[in-house]
């Protein structure tokens, strides 16, 4: 076959192509215009109100935050509520929309909530765009390509949040990076975000290369070669697409040092990130006076997490029956293990049902307390009665928990790794500000040692823990929001 006839071959396949894409591309071009201006007319028609001037004749600037699970109660819902706070007190011209999933619950039942458990006041109404298809980001409706599904399905959620309500300003507060294209390109909206975890992490990639088992890394996965090589290029395509969509924010807010590496290494985006860490409520727990702890003749030990899968409360009572095997049983009662944490969904029920069968196997249900939905007064008096604060999250982001923990005055015990690791649970002038631990046995030595302390010696480690929790402050968190945003705003 000689060179001249492979040419004209090729060109006889190229040529309808490119005619074609000639032909469709302007089309393309217009459709996508042409559904931007709809999306616009529709989304601000809507919430009309929204864009009525005050009495001092500024144009109201509208700041959206998506997030689903507004009214779930955890460390994320805090860091919407003080931002919002802080933008309220800062900005007269704000107005802030919350786009949530919670279409069972009233606006002014979700702010009631957020002032019993976080303790913020808002001094001005927020608008609620109540969503219907949150079904769209949960991981139960994707039993497989689960990030994949739940990114998409943000996608879907998140148009449905812009066709309801188009803002000046988008704010993911969630994670949901796969919503700010939406908002930049077809609202033409300002976009940032605030990143609590990264969707996909190099760890993540490091687990499913060494074949370890977890929870988001089946054992039968785990255990096959094939499937594992399999799902290590879907991680690294999803990594590389998850990066691009990311990379559209004009601001990106990360709440430690650890998520900050990670997403540098996909984002890349340097010049828009920012450290900011999350606003934990230290001054409430910081009003409780340290004192020796003599003559206590019960030791609580207090957890606090979102019953979520990879918060890893199974390890908690795995560690805490370790602890009790090495005791006398008469001392038993000495020491109580307590679980605080909210109930969001039948997941959550299903998982608390299931530790509480742990705890009958185990034989010391009657040492281990679940303490659901509690009011933030009743954590406040829960921590401050604790011996010891307890977390086993693997590489969590940050750990608002842990803060809490220590600004109440035990002596937390940690998981060796991520945001505790290399923000929270570090030596301040050389003095231990508490101890990290990864598995059964360590947890277990952890929580020995302290309880064979002095009370002494475990009061001058809560001094040390409670002078290194001022970092994080809601005031310090605020600056540190207000600064990241003022590009946004202005």
């Amino acid at each position: 076959m000689s060179v001249h006839f492979f040419i004209r071959c090729m060109y006889s396949l190229l040529k309808p192509m490119l005619l074609f894409l000639l032909l469709t591309c302007p089309l393309g071009v217009l459709l996508f215009y042409a559904l931007r201006r709809r999306v616009q007319q529709r989304g601000r028609s809507q919430f009309s109100h929204l864009r009525e001037q005050d009495q001092d004749g500024k144009k109201p600037v509208v700041v959206g935050f998506f997030h689903p699970y507004c009214n779930a109660g955890g460390g994320g819902e805090r860091v919407l509520w003080c931002a919002i706070a802080s933008l309220q007190e800062r900005y007269s011209f704000v107005k802030c929309v919350v786009y949530t999933g919670d279409t069972d619950v009233g606006g002014e039942e979700i702010i009631r909530k957020a002032k019993q458990r976080f303790n913020i006041t808002l001094t001005k109404p927020v608008e609620f765009v109540y969503l219907k298809k949150r079904r769209m980001v949960e991981a139960e409706t994707y039993p497989f390509f689960t990030l994949l599904g739940q990114s998409l399905g943000s996608m879907v959620l998140g148009w449905e949040a812009l066709t309801s309500c188009v803002p000046d300003v988008y704010i993911d507060s969630m994670g949901y990076a796969f919503t700010l294209p939406l908002f930049k390109y077809f609202g033409q909206c300002k976009v940032g975000c605030y990143v609590h975890y990264p969707t996909i992490s190099t760890d993540m990639l490091g687990r499913v290369a060494k074949r370890t088992a977890t929870y988001n890394n089946p054992g039968f996965v785990a255990r096959s070669r094939v499937l594992s090589s399999l799902k290590l290029v879907y991680y690294r395509l999803f990594a590389r697409l998850y990066g691009v969509m990311g990379a559209r924010s004009d601001v990106v807010m990360v709440n430690s040092s650890w998520t900050n590496g990670h997403i540098q290494d996909i984002w890349q985006i340097p010049a828009r990130t920012s450290v900011v860490y999350p606003p934990c409520d230290t001054d409430a727990f910081l009003q409780q006076p340290l004192v020796l702890e003599e003559g206590r003749k019960q030791h609580v030990i207090v957890s606090i997490a979102q019953f979520r899968p990879e918060k890893d409360h199974p390890l908690q009572i795995k560690a805490f029956n370790e602890l009790l095997r090495r005791y006398p049983m008469e001392e038993w009662n000495s020491l109580r293990l307590e679980l605080i944490g909210s109930c969001r969904n039948k997941g959550d029920a299903d998982r608390i049902d299931m530790l509480r069968e742990m705890c009958e196997d185990f034989n010391i249900r009657p040492n281990v307390d679940f303490l659901l939905n509690i009011s933030f007064d009743d954590l406040r008096a829960h921590l401050s009665a604790a011996t010891i604060g307890l977390h086993t999250m693997w590489n969590e982001h940050f750990g608002i928990g842990v803060v809490e923990c220590m600004a109440a005055g035990t002596v937390i015990v940690a998981h060796d790794s991520g945001g505790p690791k290399m923000d929270i649970v570090v030596e301040i002038n050389g003095k231990l500000t508490g101890f990290l631990a990864n598995d059964v046995k360590s947890y277990a030595d952890a929580m020995e040692a302290i309880l064979k302390m002095t009370p002494e010696e475990r009061l001058e480690i809560r001094q040390s823990a409670r002078a290194s929790v001022e970092r994080f402050s809601e005031q310090e968190f605020k600056k540190g929001f207000l600064a990241a945003t003022e590009v946004l705003i202005n």
